[in-house]
């Protein structure tokens, strides 16, 4: 870090995180964005986004956040690559506590997403990365005319399921519920997929093989019926988990540990001078296009308070 004392400190490098800072940059104000992982955030993993305004053939996830990268950079943000571990009040500033030290800034932007939730079934761990996956962009190609399995129903889970035709032989989708949560548009593409089976009303109860994943043990959930699906890889798209660990105690989160905002929409949390914006707060809609409306908020609403 160039230094120790900033204007605004941005945790989070997706969507949300990477607008604020090309927000905070083009208002001059002293801008350092952290980030633990990769420049992009969860988006950055999804091989296709299609209803980003401006792209009508679509873009990949990868380069619609490599363009707000740059763009951020471009205006200014210093991006450095950090866990942060917590976040406390000094009189007017605030301190961000990270692996490579403390950080003052005058406002804070809380953009740190969320990451993927487990099954947590017997045989997960075991064969993660062994025919256990969470990201189908990164690993389908691997299983070229193989069998698979994508559980969960959202956008996610059938964006994952589609992508996955491309190499396997056959794609299972297997959700708890009759009805599946994603757009009717995505229902629709995957329904016409002949590659891709529903399995509904299901849930998988354990993940077996020997060296790598040979079969599923799946659940009825209507009627306890037990059954054994045998294919080659699961793919788990079953929600997220939202990453504010390092918020306990000193910010208020709702019964999921998301951050709670104010109802005016300025994206103020509990802790004066303090922001959030993206999939981390309460009630986000879990939308790109959302989460970059909220750090475009946070970045404004934080202006504001700098400078006064």
């Amino acid at each position: 870090m160039q230094n120790n004392d900033y204007e605004l400190v941005i945790i989070g490098g997706g969507p949300a995180g990477l607008t604020a800072g090309i927000y905070a940059g083009r208002a001059r104000l002293q801008t350092l964005l952290l980030e633990k992982g990769a420049i992009g955030g969860l988006i950055a993993t999804s091989d296709w986004v299609e209803n980003y305004p401006g792209f009508p053939d679509g873009i990949s996830g990868f380069n619609l956040t490599e363009l707000m990268h740059n763009q951020a950079i471009k205006y200014g943000a210093e991006i450095e690559f950090a866990e942060v571990n917590g976040i406390s009040q000094d009189g007017l500033h605030k301190i961000v506590m990270t692996s490579s030290g403390n950080v003052r800034a005058k406002a804070v932007i809380i953009a740190s997403g969320s990451e993927v939730a487990k099954l947590n079934v017997a045989g997960e761990d075991v064969f993660t990365g062994k025919g256990v996956s969470y990201c189908a962009t990164c690993d389908g190609p691997l299983f070229k005319d193989k069998v698979l399995a994508v559980v969960g129903g959202g956008d996610s889970a059938l964006t994952e399921a589609v992508f996955l035709t491309r190499f396997a032989s056959r794609v299972f989708v297997i959700h708890r519920r009759d009805q599946l949560r994603a757009s009717r548009a995505l229902q629709e593409k995957a329904a016409a997929e002949p590659k891709i089976t529903f399995v509904l009303d299901s849930i998988v109860t354990g993940i077996m093989g020997k060296e790598t994943v040979e079969q599923l043990q799946i659940k009825n959930v209507k009627d306890g019926r037990e059954s054994e699906l045998k294919l080659n890889g699961i793919f788990v798209s079953v929600g997220f988990k939202p990453n504010t660990g390092f918020l306990q105690g000193a910010i208020k989160l709702d019964e999921v540990n998301r951050i709670i905002v104010d109802d005016g929409g300025n994206m103020e949390t509990s802790m004066t001078g303090v922001y959030a914006a993206g999939d981390i707060r309460h009630n986000s809609v879990r939308q790109v296009i959302a989460a970059a409306g909220d750090g475009a908020v946070a970045a404004l609403t934080a202006e504001k308070y700098i400078r006064l």
